[in-house]
């Protein structure tokens, strides 16, 4: 069961906010939203190497947070 493109962005900005919390960043929401949408996609590549599948809103957010701590963990380290 896939999301529509608003849910996309609802669920990218949800996903993107929590993975700012998590990881102690202060990013806007604009940018929120691009790391809960572009974490998505690679968690989902990631773990669709791995045999893990996410599917549905929960699954997206889940991947979102996932992807997005991914990516600002990967920023840090390329700026260090």
């Amino acid at each position: 069961m896939g999301v529509g493109w608003l849910a996309a962005i609802i669920i990218g900005g949800l996903a993107g906010w929590i993975a700012s919390g998590l990881m102690k960043t202060n990013t806007g929401v604009l940018l929120n939203i691009v790391l809960g949408i572009i974490g998505a996609g690679v968690a989902s590549f990631l773990f669709g190497i791995v045999g893990i599948s996410f599917g549905g809103w929960m699954g997206y957010l889940i991947s979102g947070v996932l992807g997005a701590c991914i990516l600002v963990g990967l920023v840090r380290a390329i700026r260090k």
